[in-house]
This record gives structure tokens, sequence and C-alpha cells, in this order.
């Protein structure tokens, strides 16, 4: 069924949409008009509200999209790691590391080579590392407050699967460039429009409905015949949806349209 409705957006990201009123951020809310204000107090949904303001919303009972709980693990795999394991949702074995006593036990707990990230804040394949001695991983170490320590999976691959609304609406492999273990596009990894398995859709679906991200780039990883999530990205780039000629605007106003989102 076709609503036809108008939705009220703060961040840019549906700027283009036909079906949107994006307003923009504004870090003090009076700097809001009162007409601003009256749309986002009667708007039952606030979509793309910024992790600041989804707090805020949540606070008062108002729904958002994406859902506030894409906003506690933007960026977090602390949180994402805790929320997976607890969750029984297959994933690399990961340990976190508070402490130089605790950072100590590394080397007892896992052989090199290792994957070490920044365990805040990072993207786009930024601040993830491959560990091959004692040498870098003292110097991550040192580096790093908290060490985000994670098994290493020989692959020269992996899978990104855009769940929006429960939906996949978008499937593809990343592959590695020679050289690189990284499979990020921004570090040159190359986007392959292979079919993507039922098994790594359906581990996507899971891992959103379980977690609540209804808006959310799952990136999952084969190895041994098992899929893993390795990570969940509530910021993931388009590049995907262009080389697959899939319109992301059109497809957000049809999402928004038909009352998915």
């Amino acid at each position: 069924m076709t609503t036809g409705r108008t939705v009220i957006a703060l961040e840019a990201r549906l700027r283009d949409c036909r079906n949107v009123i994006t307003l923009g951020v504004r870090p003090n809310f009076s700097d809001y008009s009162p007409e601003q204000v009256r749309m986002l107090r009667e708007a039952p949904i606030v979509y793309y509200p910024t992790g600041f303001y989804a707090d805020l919303f949540d606070a008062m009972g108002k729904a958002t999209f994406p859902s506030y709980h894409n906003y506690k693990c933007v960026q977090d795999k602390i949180k994402q790691t805790a929320l997976l394991t607890m969750l029984d949702i297959p994933h690399p074995r990961t340990r976190v590391y508070y402490g130089k006593h605790q950072k100590s036990k590394i080397r007892d707990q896992f052989d090199f080579p290792l994957i070490a990230k920044t365990p805040r804040g990072s993207a786009l394949g930024r601040g993830v590392f491959l560990i091959k001695d004692q040498e870098s991983l003292q110097a991550y170490c040192d580096q790093h407050p908290v060490a985000y320590i994670q098994e290493y999976l020989p692959i020269d691959r992996d899978i990104r699967i855009v769940v929006i609304g429960g939906r996949v609406v978008h499937a593809y492999w990343r592959k590695s460039q020679e050289g690189d273990f990284r499979t990020n596009v921004f570090c040159g990894g190359r986007i392959l429009l292979d079919d993507v398995p039922d098994a790594a859709h359906e581990l996507a679906r899971r891992t959103a409905r379980a977690c609540q991200w209804n808006d959310v780039g799952v990136d999952i990883c084969r190895h041994d015949g098992r899929y893993y999530v390795i990570e969940a990205n509530m910021k993931y780039g388009r590049e995907g949806f262009r080389q697959a000629g899939i319109d992301y605007t059109a497809l957000m106003e049809k999402l928004i349209d038909e009352g998915t989102i």
C-alpha cells in the first residue's frame, strides 16, 4: 500500500527525496523556527536525527528512523561485539583488553597474525591493522588505551548486505586489492556483483532483526564453510548501489511511500 506521506528529517541523507522535508541539524534546539519546532513535535517519526538528537527523542518517547538502537552502536565495535556475542550471532573470536595488565595476556589468547582495530570512531577501513609480530602489537597497544583484538581469518573478500526496514535492498561482494587484507572500497577494495548466497542474506536479516538495526550495512565473511558477521556499518557508502545501477534516492522514496520505513 502506498501512503504518499511526507516525513521530517534532520540529517541530509534524504535531502534529495521528494517526500522528505530536511530541516538540517541545529546544535541548539532553540535555533529551529517555531514552525520547525511544531513539525518536529507533531511528527510521529523523525528521520536521521543524529546520535545527539536520537537520545533526546528516545527520552521523550518519539520514534526515529533509523532506530535509537542503530545510534547506540554507530562506530562502536566494542558494543557491537558484545551484542553479537550475547545474541549468539556468529562473529570472529574477539576480545577487548583494558590497561597494561590485560594487554599483556593478548599473546596467551591469540596467535600471530591477528587483527587489531581502533574500537571506536573508525570507519572506511581506517583503524584496522594486520599484526604479525610482537613489535607491531606493542606499537598498536601503545597507541590504543583499549585494545580490540580479533582472530585473523585468511579471506580475500567479504559481503556487504544492506538491510533497510527488515528488507535486504542490496548485497554485493567486496574483494581486497593485491597486497592489502582490507576489502573496504575506500582502501582499494573492488565491488563484485556476483550472486550472494541465501545463507548470507538470512544471516544479515537475522542480525538486523535481533539487534533492532533497521538501516544497516552488515559485513559478512565466509570461512571454512561458515558465515560470520564481521561488523555493522550504520553509515554505509552508496558506491555499491551506484555500480549496481540502483537509484538510492528513488529507493528511499519508495520505502517511505510504502510505509516500510
